[in-house]
């Protein structure tokens, strides 16, 4: 049986903390800005973490 493989899109993306939840960036803040307002910008600036149902799968991508 072969090695299970890192999945190198999520490595990319997603990050673990300490505690073993998922750290994500927000989606939607790349381009196009002019019609979003600074409130929604700046709330997208910051990191969010993983929903509590998609964490396994991601772990899953995760493996090393």
């Amino acid at each position: 049986m072969p090695k299970m493989k890192t999945i190198s899109a999520a490595k990319k993306r997603f990050d673990l903390t300490g505690t073993g939840k998922i750290k994500r960036k927000h989606a939607f803040k790349s381009h196009i800005l002019t019609k979003k307002t600074t409130k929604q910008k700046r709330n997208l600036t910051h990191t969010g973490l993983m929903s509590a149902v998609d964490t396994p799968a991601v772990k899953l991508m995760l493996v090393k």
